[in-house]
């Protein structure tokens, strides 16, 4: 059994369910492109307090995107999962890209790595620095070897003034890139300062301003990555697009439907989700691959209660369940974040999380799952 407990403090029991029995697949994932967002890892005894330099244990860091490539995933690194913007300082972040970039070709693993302007101290700048910002991060990474997603800046939402103003920024930095990138659309959701992102509040102008950005580089994009929690935008500006781009789901509340397709298509996945849910999303592709679309449904389906668990508002605290659920299934030593991040969750969100991933089958390692689990609340004041 595993004890729960509710923001009351009344706890209840339920029966702790065994880990599914997936399978790593055989062959590369084939019917669709699967990126999981990873997150980091800090040295369990590193000063990690708030606005302290990011303090990483390199060997769980990096062992944890080896667990990812091991089901035939790719990693999406140095993104919002990692803490940028909340934590992960620029230092931290060149040394995270060059490591995982060394990792990723020691075996062959597919990666993608966030490109941003935050490295800039100055939170004001003009467009002109934001270009140059861009460009600096956009080098580093392709020198390191790794693909792009150019991630939505702050600063480009800071200075722009008009959509136009995006298309310059965009247009600019996009002529500099030596390969396609994945363009990255991040709603207020995940960071409410980016909620006039591509000129506009509204929905249906910011996406006719994306589109514009692609057609006047087609060449230079390979895809769009949609994090706004909004299955009909997605829908929309994903049935605008003409191959070769692909729309990359960065919905952590739909992804069930929206990378199971209908009549209108389907999209490939860029999630923060799948750092929780790894093996469910390499058996769940594996089940589209072998056009077994029930199995999907069955393997994937019951995940998503967990997710809108994990990424409940404030949203942007989504890093603590990912986080904390790493460590439940004995891929981190510790429970704690970069920046003190792991507090940013009570101990009733945590548990509901523990019942809804026990539900689904996303504790690995049940017995060790519970172990943690129950030490946690009686460190907590809670008896287990």
């Amino acid at each position: 059994m595993i004890t729960l407990v509710d923001a009351a403090g009344t706890t209840s029991a339920a029966e702790l369910n065994p880990a599914p029995a997936f399978t790593r697949p055989v062959a590369p994932l084939a019917s669709r492109t699967v990126y999981a967002a990873a997150h980091v890892v800090p040295r369990t005894t590193s000063d990690n307090v708030p606005g302290a330099p990011a303090d990483l244990d390199w060997d769980a860091t990096l062992a944890f995107r080896h667990h990812l490539w091991s089901w035939g995933l790719g990693v999406a690194d140095a993104m919002d999962t990692a803490q940028r913007n909340m934590g992960l300082d620029p230092a931290a972040t060149r040394e995270l890209i060059s490591r995982s970039a060394a990792e990723a070709r020691s075996v062959g693993g597919a990666l993608v790595v966030g490109v941003n302007t935050d490295h800039v101290d100055d939170a004001v700048i003009t467009l002109d620095a934001v270009i140059d910002a861009y460009k600096e991060q956009l080098h580093l990474t392709e020198d390191a070897g790794a693909s792009v997603v150019l991630m939505a800046s702050r600063h480009l939402a800071r200075a722009a003034r008009t959509a136009e103003d995006y298309e310059r920024v965009y247009s600019e930095v996009l002529a500099a890139a030596g390969a396609p990138v994945i363009l990255h659309w991040l709603g207020s959701a995940f960071d409410p300062e980016l909620g006039t992102y591509f000129g506009s509040t509204d929905t249906e102008a910011a996406s006719s301003t994306l589109l514009k950005i692609i057609a006047n580089s087609p060449d230079k994009v390979a895809g769009v990555k949609m994090s706004l929690l909004d299955a009909g935008s997605e829908r929309a500006v994903r049935s605008q697009l003409n191959a070769p781009v692909r729309m990359f789901t960065g919905d952590d509340f739909n992804y069930v439907s929206l990378i199971g397709g209908d009549s209108s298509g389907y999209s490939h996945a860029l999630l923060g989700a799948f750092a929780a849910l790894g093996p469910h999303g390499s058996a769940a592709v594996q089940a589209l691959d072998a056009e077994d679309h029930d199995a999907y449904q069955r393997i994937l389906g019951p995940t998503e209660a967990l997710s809108r668990q994990i990424f409940a508002r404030p949203t942007f605290y989504y890093k603590t369940g990912v986080a904390f659920l790493s460590w439940l299934n004995g891929h981190q030593p510790g429970v704690g974040m970069v920046g003190g991040l792991h507090a940013a969750r009570s101990l009733p969100h945590l548990s509901e999380i523990v019942r809804l991933a026990n539900e689904c089958g996303a504790l690995e390692q049940p017995d060790l799952a519970r172990e943690r689990w129950h030490g946690l609340l009686r460190v907590s004041g809670v008896a287990a």
